[in-house]
């Protein structure tokens, strides 16, 4: 396996650690009673993606294209996931229009470990 490939399962192996904080932060942090359930919601949403694309980049160094998969998965993280958490923690919907980018990114990250 090539250094550069590693790279990415260190990236999924931080961005994982990262999901879990997140993760524990909605639980435990976020324990407005004014929150808005859908703001509560879409945090989850963001986090149960962020943790299941973690774990695809640990599996990115193992594919024939590895820079591509784990660039596409990581960008598509950042856009869809970001996006979600920022919205749920700041009740701004700004950047709502860069989630199906990040979300079409994903799906370009699967398709590439398949490559």
């Amino acid at each position: 396996m090539a250094a550069s490939g590693r790279v990415w399962g260190r990236v999924g192996a931080v961005s994982g650690a990262l999901a879990v904080s997140l993760g524990t932060y909605r639980v435990h942090g976020c324990r407005s009673s004014n929150r808005d359930e859908y703001l509560k919601e879409l945090f989850l949403t963001g986090n149960q993606y962020h943790f299941l694309h973690s774990l695809a980049l640990l599996a990115a160094p193992h594919c024939r294209r590895p820079l591509l998969a784990g660039s596409l998965l990581t960008s598509g993280m950042v856009l869809f996931c970001g996006t979600f958490y920022y919205h749920a923690l700041t009740g701004d919907s700004t950047l709502t229009k860069a989630a199906p980018l990040g979300g079409t990114l994903l799906i370009l990250g699967w398709a590439a470990m398949a490559l």
